[in-house]
């Protein structure tokens, strides 16, 4: 084998490359987006450096790696993430919402059992996401009404997410990539439908165990922030007096004597005059200074500086308490399609763009919350959940956008009245691709021109419903694919794994397949190992002389099975903040759920394709 990959350099660099790569996807440190760019440009400018000629004698050009941007995998993918978003912008999925919260209100068991099932059937049409940030709040409320913790049905809800999505070509963007390159590589395409009835006899299971037992496996979770006892933000006046020690100095002086925390929002001078806080700005008696934060902190700021406390016209005392009068404390949760992710607290400026005051965050990897002023340098991520503070008619604003997500027990969702259009474009999306009237690809374009035309969506509402990450990581992971392909790197991968298991019946190899990709897709991007062992998949079926279809759906199936860690899916993410789940809840829940469907679904495709 190492013989083989030295006489192939191309290949065995190549290998090095993709392994590098999915070390790189799990490091919490380096952003998804880096890591895709920096594989496109080794790939362009190594295969510029060092050409590689094929056995038919035709050279791989280096630019051919940019060709991902405009393959029709991601086209699809795209269009599907703004048709997406169409729904959940004009609310056509509110009554949805409205049923199940009427529900859980009267019978809680048989509507964990409806919730898991919408939430499948939904998935199996609906990205992963938008469908778990339409149950998430309604999930919230029922715990708020009933006293159980959410954490007893959240987990249930995401793996029935991940396990609808499965089901359809469309269902994941990782479906579409893996059928879309199987395509590519001569395999006769899937229709939408064509494996549905597969994964349906294995949801039969899946579905009984995360209805009746993953909740009792769960234990209960305390939210990861309590709003009771919460430290409240206050805005008030320090009016400095004759003797106070920062008069005649300027305001960056007056900064460094009461510490760095203290943020300086405008200086009053006199009745209707404001003067901006700038560093050089001289202080002087009389001059008020408007500062937001705690009450301990804003009596602390008045000591320093000198000066007396004033809240409106009235000084701060026992008759003029400090008042946060119309102010509600909630908990918001970064979404895995906000543009917030991996901007700094500071420079995402949440009071001035959303009106909201930041009081604490919370985070999955940190064992507790942790609290403002000092945040500010802190970059925001898929999932964080964050207290804030805020008016409740912000808090309603933030609801309407795609950038947070209210975990306020609401179940108050937009609606509408192009909500029935933006469904009927859905559905008609759905049908034109499911009959083969023209390709998904070509569907889904036209559902967002419609949505765009028929104003259920704006141009800027749709252009942020895409994700830079996804296209990135799409992008990277078809030339990394490509370059395998192209190098032979996925025969000779092909040739050892078939070497590996000479003499092992077809049903064992198709499951060795399966559990390799299974453990991959819950370590690195589930995108990045469905491309990569679409070809390795293809090239073993034709080593051994067996039909592709099973060995290409054992690499769709098993990079799903993103079940066992929270960092598999982005919508793992999401849910154990909102619950306060541990890393070993997904291990206890998600593993025994992956080695269900492991064994049903190759027992299912063994007896499918009679392997």
């Amino acid at each position: 084998m190492l013989e083989s990959l030295l006489s192939h350099p191309h290949a065995f660099a190549v290998m090095l490359l993709i392994i590098a790569a999915l070390v790189m996807y799990t490091r919490d440190s380096i952003p998804y987006e880096t890591t895709s760019l920096l594989v496109l440009v080794l790939l362009i400018v190594g295969f510029q450096i060092f050409p590689y000629t094929r056995a038919d004698g035709s050279a791989i050009q280096p630019s051919d790696f940019l060709l991902g941007f405009g393959h029709k995998a991601l086209v699809a993918v795209s269009a599907l993430m703004i048709v997406g978003e169409g729904l959940i912008r004009t609310g056509a999925l509110e009554p949805v919402g409205r049923v199940l919260s009427r529900l859980w209100r009267g019978w809680p068991a048989i509507s964990l059992l409806i919730t898991i099932l919408t939430t499948a059937v939904l998935s199996m049409f609906i990205n992963d996401t938008p469908v778990v940030v339409l149950m998430l709040p309604i999930l919230m409320g029922v715990a708020m009404r009933t006293g159980v913790t959410p954490s007893r049905f959240l987990i249930p809800m995401g793996f029935a997410a991940i396990l609808g999505g499965m089901a359809t070509t469309i269902g994941t963007s990782t479906n579409l990539l893996v059928v879309t390159v199987a395509a590519d590589m001569g395999m006769t395409p899937f229709q939408m439908f064509d494996f549905v009835g597969i994964v349906g006899v294995a949801a039969i299971f899946a579905v009984l165990y995360l209805w009746l037992v993953a909740p009792r496996l769960l234990p209960d979770r305390e939210a990861p922030m309590s709003n009771q006892g919460a430290a409240r933000i206050y805005t008030a006046q320090i009016r400095l007096e004759k003797t106070s020690p920062v008069v005649g100095k300027t305001m960056a002086e007056a900064l460094g004597r009461a510490g760095e925390n203290l943020q300086v929002e405008a200086i009053q001078r006199a009745q209707g005059v404001h003067i901006s806080p700038l560093p050089d700005v001289v202080l002087r008696e009389g001059d008020r200074i408007t500062i937001s934060d705690t009450q301990i902190r804003l009596r602390e700021f008045g000591r320093l500086l000198g000066g007396t406390l004033f809240s409106g016209d009235h000084v701060v005392d026992a008759s003029h308490p400090l008042s946060s009068e119309g102010q509600v404390i909630a908990e918001v949760a970064i979404t895995p399609a906000s543009h917030l992710v991996g901007t700094a607290i500071g420079e995402a400026r949440l009071r001035s763009n959303f009106g909201l005051r930041l009081l604490a965050l919370k985070r999955y990897k940190a064992s507790q919350e942790r609290r403002t002023p000092g945040l500010e340098e802190i970059e925001l991520q898929s999932g964080d959940v964050l207290l804030v503070q805020s008016s409740p008619e912000n808090l309603e604003k933030v609801k309407q956008t795609a950038e947070f997500l209210v975990l306020d027990g609401g179940v108050k969702l937009p609606s509408t009245r192009k909500a029935p259009l933006a469904l009927l474009i859905m559905v008609l999306v759905v049908a034109l691709a499911a009959f083969r009237v023209i390709p998904i690809e070509a569907s889904a374009l036209l559902g967002c021109l419609a949505l765009v035309v028929t104003g259920c969506l704006s141009w800027r509402e749709a252009m942020n419903a895409l994700s830079t990450r996804v296209i990135l990581i799409i992008v990277a992971s078809l030339a990394m694919g490509s370059a395998l392909m192209n190098t032979g790197g996925a025969d000779l991968i092909a040739q050892g794994f078939v070497a590996l298991t000479f003499g092992a019946p077809p049903w064992m190899v198709l499951a060795g397949v399966m559990l390799m990709m299974g453990i991959l897709t819950n370590i690195v991007s589930n995108n990045a190992a469905a491309v990569i062992g679409t070809p390795i998949a293809i090239g073993i079926a034709q080593s051994m002389g067996l039909p592709l279809e099973p060995f290409v759906l054992a690499v769709l199936f098993s990079a799903n099975l993103s079940f066992v860690t929270p960092m598999g899916y982005q919508t793992n993410l999401l849910i154990m903040n909102a619950a306060g789940y541990k890393f070993g809840d997904f291990v206890r829940v998600g593993l025994p759920l992956a080695v269900l469907l492991w064994v049903t679904l190759t027992i299912t495709l063994v007896v499918s394709y009679d392997l």
